[in-house]
């Protein structure tokens, strides 16, 4: 059964409606705030291999900076054919926990 591992403090959590990029557990990982929800999913767009971390909100969805793929940051979806992972995330006493 995976665990939760820190990612980092809330206090270096995304402002609203922006993305921000975390190193985790060996990987690259896009933390999202939409509106105050917070989510967690892989930084590698599929189109190109994009950074998403590095790209802006737009109408509730992920947008990449290099050729404006449009992630779903709940589910990770860009179409029926398109989807990169997301993680589980909790925030607990001031720490950002995610299950890789």
């Amino acid at each position: 059964m995976p665990d939760f591992i820190k990612l980092t403090t809330q206090s270096e959590l995304p402002a609203t409606n922006a993305v921000k990029e975390f190193p985790c557990a060996g990987k690259t990982l896009c933390i999202a705030n939409v509106n105050g929800t917070f989510s967690a999913l892989d930084n590698i767009c599929l189109h190109q291999g994009g950074p998403l971390g590095e790209g802006v909100i737009l109408n509730g969805k992920v947008v990449c900076p290099w050729h404006g793929w449009e992630y779903d940051p709940q589910t990770g979806v860009h179409n029926a054919h398109a989807k990169v992972a997301v993680y589980p995330l909790k925030i607990e006493n001031g720490d950002v926990l995610v299950e890789i």
